[in-house]
């Protein structure tokens, strides 16, 4: 594969579940990450007065997702069984970064995942072109990059 000079467009995307059901197309995501805590330690027979930083627990980071609204039942689906069925409703929710050809170049996994908030769109009755958006916002437990 040749190295490429230029980056990905960030607008190329497609959210699925894991075995790829897709649950409808989304103009936005954000929030994709994780961080690991850090404890500081100092033995007390160091001869440096200084801390050692240890890796403590990690966690995922909230991920956010917009869309305009369709008529596309499956994510309204998944929160109905959230709230039925509990931690039996976790799913694993990839987000794949696409090239030009539509071939995923990196894909986020998010593991043990539940929407844990959704918003539904501002309704005013103005005028103009303002699209009716939904927000959805996921709780994971896992993170993992593949490429």
């Amino acid at each position: 594969m040749a190295e490429r000079i230029t980056p990905y467009g960030a607008f190329n995307f497609v959210v699925s579940f894991d075995g790829g059901e897709e649950f409808g197309g989304f103009s936005d995501v954000s929030g994709i990450g994780t961080e690991v805590t850090v404890a500081e330690y100092r033995a007390g027979n160091d001869k440096e007065n200084h801390v050692r930083k240890v890796a403590g627990v990690h966690k995922v980071s909230d991920v956010t997702l917009k869309r305009g609204i369709v008529n596309f039942d499956s994510l309204w689906a998944w929160i109905d069984e959230t709230r039925t069925a509990g931690p039996a409703a976790q799913k694993t929710v990839a987000i794949a970064l696409l090239d030009e050809a539509h071939n995923p170049v990196r894909t986020w996994l998010l593991r043990g995942c539940i929407p844990m908030k959704y918003t539904g769109p501002t309704l005013a009755g103005k005028g103009g072109g303002d699209v009716a958006l939904e927000e959805v916002v996921l709780a994971a437990e896992g993170f993992e990059i593949q490429a």
